[in-house]
């Protein structure tokens, strides 16, 4: 009875889905359709190709245009759902066939990530509960759920070969777990948080000689997957495209429930409280983003270094806590947690950034059943997070109401997942303590074991 519950969870978390597909998304979605129709034409040349200086390709459909600022690989599974939807619709009709169409491939990464962490989990553990616990949880999670065939983001591409690489590093082949790093990457740039963890496990597992292994891995599968560019001389293009993907960010928080959302909601206030009074300024609701330029304008201090310095001691700290840590559990709570600090301390996060934290706390809990509650809270935020923001859908609605506990929920969230990211802390330094521990008294046995055996 119990397992017939669980199968009928999983065929209505992929229900829901399927249903899901023809919906509008955020606004992402309307580029991402310019990408796949552009990379099913050539792929190469989406970023421009040559000039001196270089040129920035410019995708031009109908009255639509924009330009591409995401790494190669995720052009490349575009292209290919584009090539697929070209037998359906040569013309690419902008309709909502075409809309699931781009999220499709999100769906099949997530079906492959979900039985990734089952397999895993099963293989670890070698309990079939605890597989079939991850499953579920990750399937028929509604942050999963909304991030991918809801809303439409491309974080599932990203996901499965970032998950992967950490899986491939406990399995015992570096090289598989740096080509898998550098696939993640190359689809998205978020996929750089995890790749500090994968090199201390690495090293931990497997010393140097594993490290070389990973590095050699990763590089030759970067430079397979940048190859085609370089052929037709648009490197250049690129690197420019990806310098304007952070250059452009001149704002503080990009709907991201973090620090600096926080600070949009005071500054914005302060300088209300003329207009509406200090309770009428408390209880307006925060509809924009600020930018960090305007930040600036009112005599406060860059926030970017400020910001970067704060990820850089967080996560450095949670770095430091792992640094004797041999347990995948483990590796996959410390990799969640960089994610963590990096969504609530930097500046220009949007609110689907955090969402890779979800698959490795779903992992590390699922190998460690006392970090499920950790699980969920995070899910729990970024879920709220994006529904806030988006609903299901941009200007569909379906979003929980803002005004629900007076002062926009967005900044209370914002307060909550601050409290979780110190909660998070707490969990690796008690998961780390552990391991220190016993390796001091499997170290004070070894000495005792080595005094005993010498002779008197």
């Amino acid at each position: 009875m119990r397992r017939l519950g669980l199968v009928a969870i999983l065929a209505a978390a992929t229900m829901i889905r399927l249903v899901s597909l023809p919906l509008r998304g955020t606004e992402d979605v309307g580029t991402w359709k310019l990408w796949l129709i552009a990379a099913s034409d050539d792929a190469t040349r989406v970023y421009g190709v040559g000039g001196d200086p270089p040129v920035r390709g410019v995708i031009q459909w109908k009255h639509l245009s924009t330009t591409v600022d995401y790494p190669p690989l995720a052009l490349y599974e575009l292209g290919a759902m584009g090539l697929a939807y070209r037998l359906i619709d040569p013309a690419f009709a902008n309709d909502r066939l075409l809309t699931a169409a781009v999220k499709i491939p999100g769906l099949f990464f997530g079906v492959a990530l979900t039985v990734l962490l089952w397999w895993t989990a099963r293989t670890v553990t070698g309990n079939p509960a605890n597989a079939r616990w991850v499953a579920v949880a990750y399937w028929a999670n509604p942050a999963v759920i909304l991030n991918g065939e809801v809303l439409g983001y491309l974080d599932p591409l990203m996901m499965l070969p970032a998950i992967a690489a950490l899986g491939f590093v406990h399995f015992g082949v570096p090289a598989w777990a740096g080509a898998s790093i550098a696939i993640a990457m190359l689809t998205k740039p978020q996929a750089l948080l995890i790749a500090p963890v994968c090199a201390l496990a690495t090293w931990r597992l497997g010393g140097i000689r594993a490290l070389a292994s990973a590095a050699l891995g990763g590089a030759l599968t970067a430079g397979v997957i940048v190859l085609p560019y370089a052929l037709v001389g648009a490197l250049p293009n690129m690197w420019l495209a990806f310098g304007s993907f952070y250059a452009r960010r001149d704002i503080l928080s990009g709907y991201a429930a973090n620090v600096w959302w926080i600070a949009n909601y005071v500054l914005r206030a302060w300088y209300q409280i003329p207009r509406l009074g200090v309770g009428g300024a408390l209880l307006a609701p925060v509809q924009r983003i600020m930018a960090i330029s305007t930040f600036q304008e009112v005599g406060l201090p860059n926030p970017r270094p400020i910001g970067n310095a704060l990820v850089l001691l967080t996560a450095g700290w949670g770095l430091w806590r792992l640094r004797m840590a041999r347990d995948l559990a483990v590796h996959a709570l410390g990799a969640a947690f960089v994610v963590h600090a990096f969504f609530v301390l930097s500046v220009g996060v949007h609110e689907h950034h955090m969402m890779l934290a979800v698959p490795l706390l779903a992992l590390a809990a699922a190998l460690r059943p006392t970090l499920r509650p950790l699980f969920w809270t995070i899910s729990g935020i970024v879920a709220l997070n994006m529904n806030l923001f988006y609903g299901i859908g941009y200007g569909l609605g379906w979003s929980f109401p803002r005004g629900v506990l007076l002062v926009d929920l967005t900044v209370w969230l914002s307060v909550a997942n601050l409290i979780a990211l110190g909660w998070h802390a707490r969990i690796l330094s008690r998961e780390s303590r552990i391991i220190e521990l016993g390796a001091l008294m499997h170290a004070g046995t070894s000495g005792n074991r080595t005094s005993t055996a010498r002779p008197a």
